[in-house]
């Protein structure tokens, strides 16, 4: 059970990109996680492409508290790269959030 004073949110995040996409969504992902692993309420960003389909990518996401979710949705690399760039490439974006124990 997490204790009451961890506010910390996690998060994954699936991607599946168009056909033919996948090459695009991971440039853009690679230029989005130097500037996002600045933010300082984001404690954990990693991003992986699945081995067997390049089409799937899996985000692993660990905020401080729900500030700091918010602020990084409104950080201009977020509604730049992901949003106007990435989101347009995706036929399927799932989010599930975690309570860290």
């Amino acid at each position: 059970m997490p204790t009451q004073h961890d506010s910390r949110m996690a998060f994954t995040v699936a991607w599946e990109v168009r056909d033919g996409e996948a090459d695009a969504a991971a440039e853009i992902i690679s230029r989005f996680l130097p500037e996002a692993r600045k933010e300082p309420g984001v404690e954990l960003l990693m991003v992986n492409q699945s081995a067997t389909d390049p089409t799937r990518f899996l985000f692993y996401e660990v905020f401080r508290d729900a500030a700091a979710f918010e602020a990084h949705q409104q950080t201009p690399h977020f509604r730049k790269m992901i949003l106007e760039e990435a989101v347009p490439l995706l036929s399927k974006r799932d989010r599930m959030q975690y309570v860290p124990l």
